[in-house]
Formats: structure tokens, sequence, C-alpha cells
């Protein structure tokens, strides 16, 4: 049967009416209908359809696990792949073609690279451009697929104004808010007061968490809304903000929805995100703890209202706040695949990116709602290579020992042994998704997972996504968006005498016996550093420790820590030590990135807290704040500096009757 064909039972799976009635149209001559052998078959031109297009050859638009993710799918329906990557990062594996780019921002370069390679159509997965709308179009106008919304769809969505507008307007609640065009210091100011604070600043062109300030006192909102500005600009090239009122403690839920271009609807189910650090998510679950059917209906109603009120198709989110009450709030809608969609999968049954594929090639869904059933409970946990001890700020290294927990789980990892973690992507590592019959043997399955897991040479996250897998809120469902800025969170890990002698192991094949650790009639010795502390170690042979030139790393309670051999101290060490025991402070860089602003000049008094270097990654702000009331005696970078994890910044003196030893 040609493509442009299609039987009477199609029909009417497409026209939302019955067999009988389509094959009445036919007889009536009221539906044109063709013979093919001897069966009838009526053309898509008929119902006004477009012809499908399907997609053998696809490019990906994007890196890491996503890219990966989207391959396996792509191979698995036979589609040809093609992969793109950075001159300074390795190829990808597993692909049947790979393209050189600049920058995976370059959309120029990613239309010419799926053109040369012949590809057909091109998946953006998350970030970078794929809630671009202009690429879309520009995909579009190419003569290729574009495995996405429409680009109207992108750019109404894409604006977050808007969209509570749109979302209000279909009836969907929202937060009260301000998300008008007026965008002075006294008018944010005064829609701030009117609303009431707390409040919550927002860029109106993006999300992820980028840019978001949460302000319970006036005094603050002139330099939350010079800071979100600036992070909005840098992110998304839009300075615009939102304001909506602060809701304490609530929950994260989001709904996905499927359309496709013959006006097939359906949404399959929730997912719980309401574990999160800076805004941004890290545990993921589906279905939602607290939401039963009556609740998953009535949300799945409004998000598809949401997405068909601007002419969706193809896959999205829509994100709503959830309190303890039952009532829900339009918080945006997310214009591509979700990093955890994997959960949902699990659930459903379903591969989203198969059905993203089909829909761009002009398929038709061929399901309803009423097929969509949730079997079990699934929950995802994000690995980012992050260092939880320093507020989850974004790490760098290279993986010296990598090792994935065996059956039973589901790992979608977009980094392998050896490879460099560097500054300029999102810290994403992997996910781990665990199914189980229940959320009971799913959390069990996953905490497995992790214990099993290893990763050194970056820090990560792992350590904490094992202590917050095992902490009672979270085991009992009660998790909010708040709940870990409320909890103790755990201390740095305490590397143990064991530790310690096993990254002596590793390091002394570099050094000899003859280079500082053999000592006559005694057994040879290293004088290590981790941290602030320094030992004197006796090295232990054939110890579980991976070596990247002359640093070591052991895996102490989940986290990667590293030793390196300490060199003897110098005359300028020794005055900071010193220093330090009078009562001034050394600021150092917690991660890697660029000065953006030194809100204070030597000579200066700061209060303890006060920001005295902003460090921009990831495209986020961090503020290095004095550990104390003092002055300002050595100011050691410049604004447009780049610093590397643990530089020096700045120097910082008591104020008389300060000092005194500081930790």
């Amino acid at each position: 049967m040609s493509p442009e064909d299609l039987t009477p039972r199609q029909v009417a799976e497409r026209l939302g009416v019955t067999v009988r009635t389509v094959q009445r149209w036919i007889s009536s001559g009221r539906l044109p209908a063709h013979r093919v052998g001897a069966r009838l078959r009526v053309s898509r031109s008929s119902l006004g359809e477009p012809s499908p297009r399907p997609i053998h050859s696809l490019l990906i638009a994007n890196r890491g696990e996503i890219a990966a993710r989207i391959a396996r799918t792509a191979r698995r329906l036979g589609i040809r792949t093609v992969a793109v990557h950075t001159a300074d990062e390795p190829a990808p594996d597993g692909m049947d073609l790979v393209a050189s780019i600049v920058s995976y921002l370059d959309g120029g370069a990613l239309i010419d690279a799926a053109r040369q390679s012949g590809a057909e159509g091109v998946h953006p997965g998350y970030g970078f451009l794929a809630e671009n709308a202009a690429f879309a179009q520009d995909v579009i106008d190419a003569g290729l697929i574009w495995v996405g919304p429409p680009p109207d769809a992108i750019a109404a969505m894409g604006d977050k104004a808007e969209a509570r507008r749109r979302a209000a307007q279909q009836g969907v609640p929202t937060v009260s808010g301000y998300d008008g065009h007026e965008q002075s210091d006294p008018t944010l100011r005064g829609e701030a007061l009117r609303i009431g604070l707390p409040i919550l600043v927002k860029p109106s062109a993006g999300g992820g968490g980028k840019g978001m300030r949460v302000v319970r006192d006036a005094a603050d909102l002139a330099s939350a809304f010079a800071g979100a500005r600036r992070e909005a600009q840098g992110a998304f090239g839009d300075e615009r903000l939102i304001l909506e009122r602060y809701l304490a403690g609530p929950r994260h839920v989001e709904v996905q929805v499927l359309y496709d271009a013959h006006g097939i609807g359906l949404h399959l189910g929730e997912r719980d995100c309401s574990s999160q650090r800076r805004n941004q998510k890290i545990v993921e679950e589906a279905p939602a703890p607290t939401v039963d059917a009556e609740l998953r209906a009535r949300m799945g109603e409004a998000a598809l209202s949401v997405a068909a009120s601007v002419g969706y198709t193809n896959a999205g989110t829509v994100e709503f706040l959830l309190t303890d009450a039952g009532s829900f709030h339009f918080l945006e809608m997310n214009t591509r695949l979700q990093v955890e969609h994997p959960v949902t999968e699990a659930v459903t049954g379903r591969d989203l990116v198969a059905d993203q594929l089909q829909i761009a090639a002009g398929e038709p869904l061929g399901i309803r709602q009423r097929d969509i059933r949730l079997t079990g409970h699934a929950i995802e946990a994000r690995l980012y290579a992050e260092d939880p001890e320093a507020g989850f700020l974004p790490a760098t290294g290279r993986v010296a020992r990598l090792a994935w927990p065996g059956r039973g789980v589901r790992v979608d990892a977009g980094v392998s042994e050896g490879d460099l973690v560097s500054d300029r992507f999102d810290p994403l590592l992997a996910k781990l998704i665990a199914h189980g019959r229940t959320r009971s043997e799913a959390l069990a399955r996953l905490r497995r997972a992790l214990d099993a897991t290893t990763l050194l040479g970056v820090r990560t996250n792992l350590r904490f996504l094992r202590w917050l897998l095992a902490q009672p809120f979270f085991v009992d469902g009660q998790t909010r968006t708040d709940t870990l800025s409320l909890v103790e969170l755990p201390g740095p890990p305490t590397p143990s005498d064991a530790d310690w002698r096993a990254a002596a192991g590793a390091l002394l094949p570099s050094r000899g016996i003859w280079a500082g650790g053999w000592r006559l009639n005694m057994e040879p010795a290293l004088l290590l550093r981790s941290g602030d502390e320094v030992r004197s170690v006796r090295p232990a042979p054939d110890a579980p420790a991976a070596r990247d030139g002359e640093t070591a790393f052991v895996d102490v309670d989940g986290q990667s820590v590293d030793f390196n051999l300490a060199p003897a101290p110098t005359v300028d060490e020794a005055q900071r030590h010193a220093a330090a025991q009078s009562g001034s402070a050394l600021l150092r860089a917690p991660m890697p990135g660029r000065v953006i602003a030194i809100p204070v000049a030597e000579g200066a008094s700061v209060s303890e807290h006060e920001p005295v270097v902003v460090i921009e990654a990831m495209k986020m702000e961090h503020a290095v704040v004095a550990p104390l009331s003092g002055t300002i005696t050595r100011l050691a970078v410049g604004v447009g500096q780049q610093v590397q994890r643990g530089d020096e910044l700045a120097e910082v003196s008591a104020a008389e009757g300060d000092a005194g030893e500081r930790p």
C-alpha cells in the first residue's frame, strides 16, 4: 500500500468516527476512494493531509548523553545517524557519520552539516538550539525535517510572559505575578510590592533555573533585578524579567504531552520533579506520589489545552506548581524533549524519541488517550559534575575511572573513562533510571545502582544522591521544591587513613624510592595534600585509587577526593598561614569560570557575607563572599579573567576585635 493511501479504519481514527460511517461516506460518494486490488483506499489528499516524509538519515544537533540516547532509537528504527562534535572534543562513538563543527550554537553550520551528510531530518535534543524558533525555521526553510514543534509554538511558549498570558486565557490557573512589557526598575519594584514579598524574579526568555532569584526583602530588589538581567542576557540574549509570587513548599509536577499533525493530542501522565537544588532538578519520578487519577486527568486536560492554544505538534512538557490542597498553577511549557523523559517511557512503555520521529515524518500517533496505561513506578537520578560541598558549583577534570551498575537499571551516559569534563557544557554526565512494580521497589533498585557506581577524577553529586534517596522525606514521598534549602546537607567527606595510603600508593610509582619517598631502614613515605590538610603517608600497595598525572583520586563514600604531592612550604605560604592565625582570610575560586564583577576595591571595608568577586560559570553567576568583616588587603584577579578551582581571588583582613583563628 502506498504511503499516500489510507484504509477506512485509518480514516476513522483520524476523524474520530466509526469505520461504518467512513464506509457510508465512500458509498455515497461524499468521500472519494479508489481500489487497490480488491480493497478500498482513501488518499491523504482527500482529507487535506500532507503525505508523510519518512526520515532515513538524521542529524543529531547535540552531544553527550542525549545524543547517544537519540541515536539508540534511530538505529533501532533503521535510520542512519549523523553526529556532530567540536574540534576539541572526541568524536562520539556508535554513529554512522560524524561531522566537525565550531559550535553547537552555530545553526548555519549544523544545517550545512545536515545537507553535506545527506541527512533528511534534524533532532535538536535539549539545550543549545532545541528551543530556538529561528533555528527551527531555518531547518524547515532548508528543506529539512525539523523534529520538534512548529517555530511559532516554540516562540510563543519560549516567552514566559506570553506563555503565562496564554495559559490564563485557557482558564489554567497561574501564580499571581507581573508579565508586562514595562521593565524599568521602578515599575518592577512597584509590581513586586503589589504582589507581596517574597517574590520570584525570573527571565522571560528562558528556564533551567538560570537567572532566577527569590527576594524576601525589598532592600534586595534592585540587586536581584540587576543580577537576573545579566544572567538572562548572557544565557538567552534577552534581559526581560517576569515576577511571580513565591509559593513556599509546593511540588513541581509536569505533564508530558504528544500532539501529531492530524490533530490528535494526548498526555502520558505526570512526573514529580520536586527534588531540586539551585532551582534545577536532581531526581524525578513517575507517577507523582501524591497525584491520583482525578487530579491526573485535570492536569492532563490543562496541559493539552495550553499546548493546543499554540497549534502544538510533537513532544512537549507543561510544568505546574502543585500545592498540598491539590490546586495547581501553570509554570511554563518546555517545547522539547525533557532530560527526565525516561521515567515516563518506563511507566508507559513508549519510546518518546520514536514518537517524535513518527510525528515529524507526518505519521499519526495511532493511539488515543484511552490506550495510555501507567504501569509501576520509575525514578531517575541525574549524575552531575558538581561539588555539593561547595554549593553545587560545577566541577571539571578528566574521568580517571568509571564503573556503571550492572543489569536491572537503565543508564543514559554521555561520558566515558578518559573523557575531559570542561566548564564549556552542561555538567550533566549521566542519568540512572530504575523501574519497579512499586515506588519502594524502584527506589531500592536505584539506591543499589548508585552504590554500584564509581566515577573518579571529577567531583560529582554521587555521594549526595546516595544521601538524598535515603532521607525519610524522600522515602515517604514528601519532597518539596524548597526541601533541600531547609534541611542540613551532608558535610565534606573525610578521607580515612586507608584512603590516604591508597592515594600515596597510586602516586609512589611516579616518584620512585629515590624521589622523596625512600627512608633508610624505614618504609617509604610521601608528603601528600588533600584540601587544606597535609600528611606524611606510607603508601598502600594495590590500593583502589586512580591517577591522572600528578593527582591521585580516591572514592570516599561516593565522592572523588583528590590528593597531590605536597611541596615544601614557601615563605609566602608561611606568611599566609600566620595571617590566617591572626584572623585574615584568603578567598579562592570555588569552581572554574570567568570573573564578571568585583564590587569592592583594595582597601575597602566589607561586612561578613558581602560579595567580593562574582564568577560566571555555565551562564550562571556565583558570588564569592567575605567570610568575615574586615578590609580587602589584596585583590588577585581582574574583571574578565578566567580562573580555575582553587585560584586565589582576594585576601580579607579581619576588622579590629574580630581577629582569631579562622577555619
